[in-house]
C-alpha cells in the first residue's frame, strides 16, 4: 500500500521566492473562495527577479527535457473558466534537458517590465499576474508551479479636473441643481458638493447619494454588464423647501474601490458612477446619475 501512495508524490519541491521579500510591501488580495492571501506588490517597469529552488524527493532524481520560468500577464472570464488571455508573456530558460538529483537553486530576472494594467478582481472577471515555472518531463507530464504577485500602478493628481453641475427637473413640480467639486478622484478623495432645491412642489420624504460600479465583459451583443452599489449615504430626511441647499461631504476611503479601467485589452471595463436618488411620499423613485474617475494617487500624496 505504501508504493502506492509513494506513486502519487511529487517528484520534487519547487520554491519561488521575490529578490528583496522582506523589503517589499506585501498587499491583501481576496481569492476566488472568499480568503484573502497576502502577496507581494509591484507596478510597471520595475524588475521583476528573485531565486527558483527545486528540491527532488528524497532518494528520486527529477529527470527533464529543460527548465522554464515564464512571467504572464492574464485575463480570465468567469464565463469562460479556466481559459486564460495572456497579454503580457514574457519567458527565461532556465536548465538545459538533463537531471536533478539534489537541492538546485536558479536565479531569474525580468527586465523593466511593461504591467499597464492592475490586478483585478471584480464580479465577471479577474486580471491576474503570475510567475510560472515549467519543468518539462515529456511521458512523466510536466512539473508545474504557480506564483502570484500583484501590480498597481499610479497615477500623478490631475492637471484638469472640471466640477460637474447638473441638473434635475420634472416640469412645474421640481427643479434641482447640484455640483460636485471635481469629476475625477483619488481612492482616498473627498467627495464635496452642494445640492439646491430651486422649485419643489411633491413631497420628498428622503435623498441619498450611491456611488455605483459598473462591471462590463466582453463585447458587441455578448455584453454583459454588472452593477453594484458599493456606498448608500443619507443626504436628507424630511421635505425640503425652495432655496434649501445641502452640503454633501463623502469620504471614498472606507470603500472597496479600484481604479476606473476603460477598455482593458477589449475584455472590459470598470466604470464608477454617482447616483443622486429621491423618494417622494409616494414611494416614487427619481435618479440623476453622472460618471466620474477614479483613479490612484501615490500613497504619499493622497495622505
Amino acid at each position: 500500500m505504501n508504493y502506492i501512495i509513494g506513486a502519487f508524490k511529487p517528484a520534487c519541491n519547487i520554491s519561488i521566492t521575490f529578490s528583496g521579500g522582506n523589503d517589499r510591501k506585501q498587499v491583501p488580495l481576496k481569492k476566488e473562495n472568499g480568503q484573502t492571501v497576502m502577496l507581494p506588490l509591484f507596478q510597471s517597469q520595475e524588475n521583476i527577479s528573485g531565486k527558483i529552488s527545486i528540491e527532488p524527493a528524497q532518494g528520486k532524481k527529477v529527470e527533464h527535457n529543460g527548465i522554464k520560468i515564464e512571467l504572464l500577464g492574464q485575463i480570465e472570464m468567469y464565463f469562460d473558466k479556466g481559459n486564460f488571455y495572456d497579454f503580457t508573456s514574457l519567458v527565461r530558460e532556465l536548465d538545459v534537458p538533463g537531471d536533478v538529483y539534489e537541492r538546485k537553486s536558479y536565479p531569474f530576472e525580468f527586465s523593466t517590465v511593461e504591467m499597464p494594467y492592475e490586478t483585478y478582481n471584480g464580479a465577471n472577471v479577474r486580471l491576474r499576474y503570475v510567475l510560472k515555472v515549467t519543468i518539462s518531463r515529456g511521458y512523466a507530464g510536466s512539473i508545474v508551479e504557480f506564483q502570484n504577485f500583484v501590480v498597481r500602478n499610479y497615477s500623478p493628481p490631475h492637471s484638469i479636473n472640471n466640477s460637474i453641475k447638473m441638473e434635475v427637473g420634472i416640469e412645474d413640480c421640481l427643479h434641482i441643481e447640484f455640483e460636485y467639486n471635481k469629476s475625477k478622484y483619488h481612492l482616498k478623495d473627498v467627495i464635496i458638493g452642494k445640492i439646491y432645491f430651486l422649485l419643489v412642489r411633491i413631497k420628498i420624504k428622503n435623498m441619498d447619494l450611491e456611488i455605483r460600479r459598473r462591471e462590463a465583459t466582453g463585447s458587441g451583443a455578448n455584453t454583459h454588464v454588472e452593477t453594484e452599489t458599493l456606498a448608500k449615504f443619507e443626504l436628507m430626511d424630511g421635505a425640503p423647501v425652495r432655496g434649501e441647499s445641502i452640503p454633501i461631504r463623502l469620504f471614498l476611503s472606507p470603500y472597496e474601490l479600484t481604479p476606473t479601467h476603460r477598455n482593458i485589452n477589449n475584455k472590459f471595463s470598470v466604470k464608477y458612477y454617482l447616483n443622486l436618488v429621491l423618494v417622494d411620499e409616494e414611494d416614487r423613485r427619481y435618479f440623476k446619475q453622472q460618471e466620474i474617475t477614479i483613479y490612484r494617487l501615490l500613497e504619499a500624496e493622497a495622505s
